[in-house]
């Protein structure tokens, strides 16, 4: 198949249809609505250090792929840290910025980054795109939080790319039915463990509710964005996103998004927003005006974890890092980044220190495995 590519700067210059066409129901962050917000609201554009180079794959004059792709000025908002890399290039005298990156701005979440047609062939057009992005117009190309099987096809079509591992948890549902059936599923110790925390936000006079898409009204996402922003106000930070990009997601794609707010004497003082799929929902968002004890396990865990079983999604990815969740049954998962380097000798320098860091990362994966609180059977995944 002769795979012709193109660039382009905004997302806008593609439709809709066609670019979700690719994307599958269990991505939204991939969505066409999702892209454009983040560019349109001004969250990813080149005065952010994010400038657009998207590509796509076409075929007889029809759309067959489509890979987000950017240029970056910095690597904030990535979760995959190569502030190291940069310092010992720039340390060199060579130049680390701008870098070429696939991935999905300010969100690290695993699953497809070359959104393929029934009709596209994977090889040929991931040998296209690799001609694009493994370049030396960069020092270098980062593809980050692929699916598995994306990641073998891309080291079958250019074995020189960097195989670069991290751990995520992640909750699966293994027939429990319902809380009660998640719950005693665990060992007695964790059972009691959880329902006590989650009696505590009960005992502190808090109640949980759940607004799907347009029942999320203006006064839930005002009071939500101002959560938002204290999670970043307390670290000293700047929220990445704005309130108008939130705004925008409601307004484009509701379906796709749950709310979870805390209510003390009917007024909401704490919400986590969620993303969902046909099969995965996502938990990203979240900020609290008040402490209470356990009250983020029960918004940003517990609750998913309900919304998951009543509403027949089978898995709930709750965002990065956190060891807490291996308690509270999220269980490790082991994800793979993929990272070309131009130049030679620093290209050897980072696959040494990748696979050594790998030794680390898949004995720790091990050794979170044995801290799960399920009964012996479910900890043999």
């Amino acid at each position: 198949m002769h795979c012709e590519v193109t660039t382009i700067d905004a997302i806008e210059a593609v439709p809709a249809d066609p670019w979700n066409a690719l994307v599958g129901s269990d991505h939204p962050f991939l969505r066409h609505e999702f892209l454009h917000a983040l560019e349109a609201t001004g969250a990813v554009t080149p005065e952010t250090g994010w400038s657009p180079r998207h590509l796509l794959v076409w075929q007889d004059g029809s759309l067959v792929a489509a890979m987000p792709r950017y240029a970056k000025d910095h690597s904030y908002g990535e979760y995959v840290f190569d502030w190291a890399w940069a310092d010992a290039w720039e340390r060199a005298g060579g130049e680390y910025y701008p870098k070429g990156l696939t991935a999905v701005p300010y969100t690290p979440v695993p699953g497809p980054r070359v959104l393929l047609s029934r009709e596209a062939q994977r090889q040929d057009v991931l040998r296209a795109l690799a001609a694009q992005c493994c370049n030396d117009d960069q020092s270098s190309w980062h593809l980050l939080f692929a699916d598995d099987a994306e990641v073998d096809d891309w080291l079958q079509v250019h074995p020189q790319l960097i195989e670069r591992h991290a751990v995520q948890f992640q909750w699966q549902d293994r027939g429990f039915g319902d809380f009660e059936g998640f719950l005693a599923a665990m060992t007695s110790k964790r059972r009691k463990e959880i329902r006590r925390e989650r009696r505590r936000v009960g005992e502190q006079g808090l109640v949980m509710h759940r607004l799907a898409g347009t029942h999320i009204d203006d006064a839930a996402l005002e009071h939500f964005y101002r959560c938002y922003r204290i999670t970043y106000m307390e670290r000293g930070q700047h929220p990445y996103l704005p309130r108008a990009f939130f705004q925008r997601l409601r307004e484009r794609m509701p379906e796709s998004l749950l709310l979870v707010q805390a209510r003390l004497e009917g007024q909401p003082v704490a919400s986590a927003l969620c993303l969902q799929g046909s099969h995965t929902l996502y938990g990203r968002y979240w900020g609290s005006e008040v402490e209470a004890d356990c009250l983020h396990f029960e918004t940003c865990y517990y609750q998913g974890i309900e919304h998951c079983l009543a509403h027949g999604l089978v898995r709930f990815d709750p965002g990065t890092q956190g060891e807490h969740k291996l308690v509270r049954g999220f269980a490790p998962r082991r994800l793979r980044s993929l990272h070309h380097i131009a130049h030679p000798e620093f290209h050897r320098a980072v696959a040494r220190f990748c696979k050594e860091e790998r030794g680390y990362i898949e004995a720790y994966h091990r050794q979170a495995l044995t801290r799960l609180p399920f009964r012996q059977p479910e900890n043999q995944q």
